[in-house]
């Protein structure tokens, strides 16, 4: 592939922008500055910097953030920071979209890539991928809101109760609560059908993987094939 076509394939620009990247020595390939844009090289592997930051050519992009609150899942926002305004400017420019979303006062596991057939494996109601929350409540959790909640609530929108794969009583007022559906503001909706509040949300998990702790709120990480493995675990 033409090194320009591949810069441009990564987020860095229109192919003109990438040529001019080349040309002033910008870009450095297998530890040597190239400034031929017409260069090939083979794509797969390849490890190349520019600016000095060093980038591996990635087909598609699998990213896991430890969203703050305060950030919205848009390109547009509308009162709040984008969360895209956490990543650096290559991936959001190849395409990167959230998977799904989180709400700008929630936090935790959000998951990004520009793999349109990921997105919709971990977006579509079909595939039934738990996603795990922590629930802050603002009243006490009482053992009826929990075995409503595993029994199924009733949602306006629903003409079938919804309900939990899992709910656990952290404490007086907080649930881990386990969904597989990705209905719109659900969890709000679930813990307010059952007659409490959600005070507060962290996603935790989706399918086996796990926030890692050692992942500071609001920066994200690269999905490599054991994660990918853990995502796509359903029990």
């Amino acid at each position: 592939m033409e090194l320009q076509r591949l810069l441009r394939s990564q987020g860095f620009g229109s192919r003109a922008e990438c040529r001019v990247l080349v040309v002033e020595g910008r870009v450095n390939v297998a530890g040597k500055t190239c400034v031929d844009p017409f260069a090939h090289f083979e794509p797969a592997g390849l490890s190349f910097a520019v600016d000095g930051v060093l980038w591996n050519y990635r087909e598609f992009v699998y990213l896991a953030m430890s969203k703050p609150a305060g950030y919205e899942c848009s390109r547009r926002p509308q009162y709040y920071p984008s969360v895209y305004s956490l990543l650096p400017q290559p991936l959001a420019t190849r395409g990167v979209q959230t998977v799904g979303r989180l709400d700008q006062d929630s936090t935790g596991l959000l998951l990004l890539s520009d793999d349109g057939q990921f997105i919709h494996t971990f977006t579509s109601p079909r595939k039934r991928i738990p996603k795990v929350y922590e629930v802050t409540t603002r009243y006490k959790v009482e053992d009826a809101q929990v075995m409503a909640l595993l029994h199924g609530v009733e949602l306006h929108d629903d003409a079938q109760p919804v309900e939990a794969v899992a709910c656990i009583r952290l404490d007086e007022k907080r649930l881990r609560l386990t969904v597989t559906e990705g209905k719109y503001h659900l969890v709000k909706r679930m813990i307010a059908a059952a007659g409490n509040r959600v005070e507060a949300l962290h996603r935790i998990a989706v399918g086996g993987f796990s926030l890692p702790l050692s992942l500071p709120v609001g920066h994200w990480m690269w999905l490599e094939s054991p994660e990918l493995e853990l995502l796509a675990q359903r029990g």
